[in-house]
């Protein structure tokens, strides 16, 4: 079985609130993961195993950035492009990535089986919707299994979750390694998760599934 890691969104503008710096649309309590996802990126490094790192990549005309935000479909301004929010934390940094932008026409499919570490730039929620290269990133690897962790849970976490599964990818996700939005329901998408068949593991355990 091929496996491959999904880190999912964690970029500065959603992972910190605090004095290092302030994110435009940070998560509380997202901070508190970054230890979790340092020891995953690591384990990842260690393994040499692949890595496909999601990434908001927003301008003025995106159709979730809005001066009036819903907070469910609309959103302020964050991870905007070439701005610092849009860059990943530390605990996540890819090591020498193929970055694959939204905008671009097409991508090397050499480059992404060479890369360890793929970083796909989206304008939505869902990967497989904000960039149309996801579908081909995916069907370029062809992995089996994938451990999905990063944030939103409850929603940019939860379309890769969901977009996986229903791409054939066997799906687990340490509980420990991902964090939600506190003003959108959780508990039955997690239970949905685990009818679409994903499976519920901790970061101590990660290793034992590789």
């Amino acid at each position: 079985m091929k496996t491959i890691f999904w880190n999912v969104d964690t970029q500065y503008d959603f992972m910190r609130s605090d004095e290092s710096f302030h994110g435009s649309l940070a998560i509380a309590g997202a901070r508190e993961i970054e230890g979790n996802l340092e020891k995953i990126t690591r384990l990842a490094a260690k393994k040499g195993m692949q890595v496909v790192n999601t990434a908001d990549w927003h301008n003025q005309y995106s159709k979730e950035i809005s001066d009036r935000p819903d907070f469910r479909t609309t959103f302020p301004p964050h991870c905007m492009q070439h701005t610092p929010g849009a860059e990943y934390v530390p605990a996540t940094k890819p090591e020498d990535p193929y970055g694959i932008d939204w905008q671009q026409k097409g991508f090397d499919a050499e480059e992404v089986k060479r890369r360890r570490n793929i970083v796909l730039y989206k304008d939505a929620f869902d990967v497989f919707a904000g960039t149309p290269h996801a579908e081909a990133v995916l069907d370029t690897i062809k992995p089996d299994m994938a451990i999905v962790y990063g944030v939103a849970t409850n929603v940019c976490v939860n379309f890769a979750v969901m977009g996986l599964l229903q791409r054939g990818v066997q799906v687990y996700v340490p509980l420990d390694a991902i964090k939600e939005l506190p003003n959108l329901p959780l508990d039955a998408m997690l239970e949905a998760w685990q009818k679409a068949g994903a499976r519920f593991i901790w970061t101590k355990e990660v290793e034992q599934y590789l």
